[in-house]
Parts: structure tokens; C-alpha cells; sequence
């Protein structure tokens, strides 16, 4: 006899709404399973005669729904090896359904035929009940293992396998992480029956006073609000592509890569200085506008036929899992040094091999601020030895570089000239020393930057404190108000 598990659907709701050859396959199954018994018509079918086994004692034993689901396989799997076997399940076999799932997956490998015998999706009778039409574009979610990044706010959200307070709190939670506490959601249990049950509740309610309930669901209609939309990625984009569009902004539309350019730089010191700061606030405001400049290189790349955003991402999610094979394959990296060298490794073979023809300075960008620039060229000449191995020798050519420059300063025109390729070479020696040192250079000098900006400008209070103007105060004055800015830790 050939092995079979014959799998129908317990409907959405009461007696009713059974398809009938669904009811006689329950009330003559003689090995009939349900995955639960807490159904409203599985009470009225044994009172016509259905006898069952139900695995509702499995989900005491696990605290994973996987797990529990996993068991349920495996046991009718075993129990279809004797003979045939009857699984009926809520609803419909395959919504929602993790369990007809898992048998599919396994069923050939167990040598059991997996056969769908129908049933009822409780989502027509969720349609039905909340008056909404799917064409409007849905998603079905389940709600034991919800993530906010599968969420589309835009559309309906249904949330099944909402079972109890546990779950629905997770649900709660991933939902806030989109949507304002007090949205409006619906609470739906056994859609269609005469046991049916809507409540609307602002979102931070969701989990209060629930029981077990193997029929709840929880549904979300569309975000209308143009606010709240503000936080997706699509919003955003169509934002952009809306700025750049016949009805657009002039300015936006007149940009180019290469005009763009300047503003991508200062926008990314902006970033630093927020870190630097350590103002939070400000830098959410800061990474908005770098990102402002991606998408807006990402539009004039749709608009010119080039490129779009999702190459951009596809083109980094490709490079984050290539480069990270102790993520993502079977390596190790037990440090970050490790990884850093393993990176390097990588990023030569992709761009060539050990072998290629190209300079080992290639790749350090002309873009760079020069200081930022020397810092890298140095690194990269280190890799292959061409480096002190310690601190003196480093040192030591400082000082020959400045006395390089004091010995041109002869006042002459030449000697000019040459002390100002003498003031690069001193400046490239001292990047030298910020390397071993492990000082990033343009960092140092920014942060000095700052503390010259605040210091002087205790200077301008002050001197706005005296009631002369800056230029009638001396050297002197001025160099005893800096010390005093000093003093403060200014």
C-alpha cells in the first residue's frame, strides 16, 4: 500500500462554511490528526462522529514554534510508514501553514506522497469581514517570526498565527519600529463564524488581555499619512526622483555628478564633526544628507539610463558578502587584524591578482584631502617593507625637513620656491610620524582646527567685553586671552 498523508483544511470558521468533502474525509478518517483542536468546528464534528488525535501537548514541550512544527512532521511522517494518515489543519493547507510546509520538503525523502485535500483559507473570510479588497496589494505575514523589514506600510498588512499575548507583544513591538504607538489596528479572531471578533485598538494595545487563540490575526490598513511614510526607503526615493522629475525643483534638476561633487565632501566632514560632537541629533541630520547625495547620484543615474539604486546595492551587498567570508562561507578570522588582511587579500584578487600590472600605490583616491592622501600612500608602501621599523628614523627625518626649509628661506625668489616643495616634503614626514603613531593626520588637524575656533572665539568674547575693537587690542593682550581659553580647557 503506498504510503500517504492526506492533508485538508479545518476552514475559517464553524460547521457552515466546511466544504463537504472536506466534512466526510474528517468524520471517516480512521488515522485523522490536527495539529490543534482549539478550533471552533471541532467541537460540532465530534458530535457528528470525528474521532482524532490532536498535537496540542507538543507545543508544551518546545519553547521554538519551528521546533514544535518540526516534531509534528516528523510524527506523521513515522505514522504514514503503516498506514495512510488523515492531517487536518485551520484554515487552509497552504496559508500559513508551517507544518504542510515541512511535509513537503520531506515527504519524497520519506518515501510518503504529500497530498493537498482542500479546505477553506481564512482569508476570504478576513477580507470579507474587514471590507477591504486585496487588489489594493497585501501582504500575509506571520506573526511568530515578524521582522520589520518585511513590512510595507503602504499596503494591507495581515498578521497571522497571532496565538497569544507573547506573540502579539513581538508583534507590537515590530510594528513601532514603522508605525506611531497610537495607529489604529484591527484585533480579528475566527473571521466568518459565529464566533467572529473585531476590535480596532491603537497599536500600543495590541498585547493587553489576549488569550490563546489559534484564529486571531491582527490586521493593519494602509498608512495614508505622508509622515509617517517618511521613514520608509521607497517614500524617500520617490522623493527624490519627484525633485528631479518636469515638475520638479531647478536646482535639482540642473546637477551632475561633477557638480555635485564639492557638496558630498563637505557634507561628509559635517558627519565628522557630529561625531566628534558626540551630538546624536546632529548626526542623524548629517548621515541624511550624505545619504541625500547617493540617492541624488543614484537618480541622475536612472535619469541618464547608467546605473540606479538598486545596482548601487547590489553592488555592495555583493561586496560585503565576498569580503566577508567568516560571515558568510567556512573562513576564520579570529581579529580584526585578521579580517583587515583578509579583506586586503581579497580586494587584490578582484582587482587582478597578485600579478596584475598595476602600481602597488593604485587605488589611493586623487579625491582624498592630500594629508589623508599621504597617510595612504605611506600604508601602502609599508605593506611591501618600505618602512622604518620603528619611530627614530622617522623622527629624525623631520628634522632634516625642517631644516631644509629654515635653510631656503633666504628671501629670494628661487629659495621660495624651493622651501614651498621643501614645506610638502616636511608636511609628508610628519604624516609619517602620525602613522606610526597610529594618529589618523586629517583627524589631528581637524580636531585642532576646532580648539583654534573655540579658542579664538573667547577672544572675540572678551574683547567684545572691553568695549575696543579687536584691532586696537596688542599681541599681547590677545596671547593673555588665549591663555585663559587654554586654562578653561577650551
Amino acid at each position: 500500500m503506498a504510503k500517504k498523508i492526506e492533508i485538508v483544511g479545518l476552514g475559517a470558521g464553524d460547521l457552515q462554511q466546511l466544504q463537504v468533502g472536506v466534512y466526510r474525509k474528517l468524520i471517516k478518517g480512521q488515522q485523522l490528526f490536527l495539529r490543534t483542536k482549539e478550533h471552533p468546528v471541532v467541537a460540532e464534528l465530534v458530535k457528528e462522529g470525528m474521532v482524532y488525535t490532536s498535537f496540542d501537548s507538543v507545543y508544551e514541550k518546545h519553547e521554538q514554534f519551528e521546533d514544535v512544527y518540526q516534531e509534528i512532521a516528523e510524527n506523521l511522517l513515522e505514522k504514514a510508514q503503516s498506514e495512510s494518515v488523515t492531517y487536518a489543519v485551520p484554515g487552509h493547507p497552504l496559508v500559513a501553514e508551517r507544518t504542510v510546509q515541512i511535509l513537503l520538503e520531506n515527504g519524497a525523502k520519506a518515501g510518503v506522497e504529500i497530498v493537498i485535500g482542500g479546505g477553506q483559507s481564512f482569508i476570504d473570510a478576513l477580507f470579507t469581514s474587514l471590507k477591504i479588497d486585496p487588489i489594493d496589494g497585501f501582504q500575509l505575514l506571520d506573526g511568530t517570526s515578524l521582522e520589520a523589514g518585511q513590512l510595507q506600510i503602504d499596503q494591507h498588512i495581515i498578521i497571522s498565527q497571532v496565538y497569544d499575548a507573547f506573540v502579539a507583544s513581538n508583534v507590537k513591538l515590530t510594528l513601532m519600529e514603522k508605525l506611531p504607538d497610537d495607529y489604529e489596528v484591527y484585533i480579528v479572531s475566527a473571521a466568518g463564524s459565529q464566533e467572529e471578533s473585531i476590535m480596532k485598538v491603537p497599536l500600543y494595545e495590541v498585547d493587553r488581555n489576549l488569550s490563546i487563540d489559534n484564529l486571531r490575526s491582527i490586521y493593519v490598513p494602509p498608512v495614508q499619512e505622508e509622515e509617517i511614510l517618511w521613514r520608509t526607503f521607497p517614500k524617500l526615493r520617490n522623493i527624490i526622483a519627484h525633485l528631479r522629475g518636469p515638475n520638479g525643483c531647478p536646482w535639482d534638476k540642473e546637477q551632475t555628478h561633477e557638480s555635485l561633487k564639492k557638496y558630498l565632501i563637505e557634507e561628509t566632514y559635517e558627519v565628522i564633526e557630529a561625531i566628534n560632537s558626540e551630538d546624536i541629533d546632529h548626526l542623524i541630520e548629517e548621515l541624511g544628507d550624505v545619504l541625500l547625495q547617493v540617492l541624488l547620484h543614484a537618480q541622475i543615474g536612472e535619469d541618464d539610463g547608467y546605473f540606479s539604486i538598486e545596482d548601487v546595492i547590489e553592488g555592495l551587498s555583493a561586496k560585503m558578502v565576498r569580503r566577508h567570508p567568516h560571515v558568510f562561507g567556512g573562513a576564520e578570522a579570529a581579529n580584526a587584524n585578521e579580517v583587515v588582511k583578509n579583506w586586503q587579500e581579497i580586494k587584490k584578487q578582484e582587482k587582478g591578482g597578485e600579478h596584475a600590472d598595476v602600481s602597488l600605490l593604485a587605488g589611493v583616491s586623487l579625491a582624498l584631502p592630500n594629508l589623508l592622501r599621504a597617510y595612504e600612500l605611506q600604508k601602502k608602501a609599508a605593506k611591501v617593507g618600505f618602512d622604518w621599523k620603528e619611530i627614530g628614523p622617522a623622527l629624525e627625518k623631520v628634522k632634516e625637513e625642517l631644516d631644509e626649509f629654515i635653510a631656503e628661506l633666504d628671501g629670494t625668489e628661487e629659495g621660495h620656491v624651493r622651501a614651498n616643495k621643501e614645506f610638502g616634503d616636511l608636511l609628508f614626514a610628519f604624516v609619517n610620524v602620525a602613522r606610526f603613531l597610529k594618529i589618523n593626520p586629517e583627524e589631528a588637524l581637524f580636531a585642532t582646527n576646532e580648539k583654534f575656533i573655540r579658542r579664538f572665539q573667547y577672544i572675540e568674547e572678551k574683547v567684545k567685553m572691553s568695549g575696543k575693537a579687536i584691532e586696537a587690542h596688542s599681541l599681547k593682550e590677545l596671547d593673555q586671552y588665549w591663555d585663559e581659553a587654554k586654562l578653561k580647557g577650551l
